[in-house]
């Protein structure tokens, strides 16, 4: 039997903690810290250093980049400085996400992993973007969420006959700002399914 190292196991576990600051900084705190954040969401990586992230490294930030399973994060070396972005999923309105792709057809599901204290509301209401910028879908089952116990998939045809945009992100999550008021209605939804395949009614 293999056991990992306590250095492993306390290296493994600071990664974690790195990547949820990263995410929280990156997508909704930058100006907030007082953050140079740039239209396309980059950030210079010494600037987080110097200031919200004093502990870690520019190698802490690269591992945490490179061993990310969800590709949450783009590092890119710009005029000589190496920047960071959050991928998707800002709530700082100034963001203009200039790399997503505007989808003009697809060939597979479109996907929202959501739990069941939620489905009340979205049942009557629909999916809302809350804070953020875009509600986040998944490309049929991949990426969607271990712990989701209901999925709500999405009439892309009918959603884009009627002005809504989908987009997608660099690392392959489908974005949707919803209409004016940030809400997909359920008129726009083909099914809502639990996971164990139960058939959930919505109005």
């Amino acid at each position: 039997m293999r056991f990992r190292s306590a250095f492993s196991f306390n290296r493994s576990k600071d990664d974690v903690i790195l990547g949820r600051k990263l995410s929280y900084l990156l997508r909704h705190a930058a100006l907030k810290e007082g953050l140079n954040i740039k239209p396309d969401g980059f950030v210079a990586v010494s600037e987080l250093l110097g200031k919200s992230l004093q502990r870690y490294t520019v190698d802490d930030i690269k591992r945490v980049v490179e061993t990310n399973n969800k590709k949450r994060f783009t590092l890119k070396t710009i005029n000589g400085v190496l920047e960071i972005k959050a991928n998707q999923g800002h709530s700082i309105p100034e963001i203009n996400e200039l790399s997503l792709k505007v989808l003009e057809h697809v060939e597979f599901d479109i996907v929202h992993g959501t739990f069941f204290k939620y489905w009340m509301k979205i049942k009557t209401e629909g999916l809302s973007r809350m804070t953020r910028n875009f509600i986040h879908f998944a490309k049929g089952s991949t990426g969607l969420r271990q712990n989701a116990e209901l999925f709500i998939y999405i009439n892309f045809s009918k959603a884009k006959e009627n002005g809504l945009v989908f987009f997608e992100s660099e690392n392959n999550i489908v974005l949707c700002a919803g209409n004016a008021e940030g809400f997909i209605k359920t008129k726009y939804f083909l099914k809502a399914i639990t996971r164990d395949s139960q058939i959930l009614e919505f109005s």
